[in-house]
């Protein structure tokens, strides 16, 4: 799928669409997505900051995507867990951004090519407009090589 028809594609999905996350970008070569969240009524906590569930959300699926595409589709690729840290209140518009390099995909090729599992851990923070971060994610990525990629390869 081209990465212009999924970003418009999450852009209508519901559990984004409804908390005011918006896909910026997604990289042709799904190395690079940016995603922003402006405080609004509906996605803000009782204290009038952003509304941690909504934070997480949205980071949420950005790492498996773009380690998915990288892979061809000859991998299973799942979160397999996450954790965040709050550093401070979300005030205004927040962004994040993921960045997949050489360095990742290679990881995971490497611990999958024998028909192993990788867990990778990425980090993510969410910064405000001024680049001050209000928390940071880390989520690890499950990968093995299906079934039949891995009969091939033997």
């Amino acid at each position: 799928m081209k990465a212009s028809r999924l970003r418009f594609g999450m852009n209508l999905w519901p559990p984004f669409l409804f908390a005011g996350i918006r896909v910026v970008e997604i990289s042709p070569d799904y190395r690079y997505a940016r995603v922003r969240m402006r405080l609004r009524p509906w996605n803000r906590n009782f204290f009038g900051t952003h509304f941690g569930g909504s934070l997480f959300a949205m980071t949420d699926p950005f790492w498996v995507l773009l380690l998915f595409n990288q892979l061809k589709g000859e991998h299973v690729v799942w979160d397999r867990a996450g954790e965040i840290e709050f550093v401070a209140p979300g005030r205004g518009t927040v962004y994040a951004e993921f960045r997949l390099t050489d360095d990742h995909v290679a990881e995971v090729l490497d611990q999958t090519r024998d028909g192993e599992k990788a867990l990778v851990w990425f980090e993510t923070d969410v910064v405000g407009q001024d680049g001050a971060v209000i928390a940071r994610v880390k989520k690890q990525v499950y990968a093995r090589r299906k079934r039949d990629k891995q009969l091939a390869h033997a």
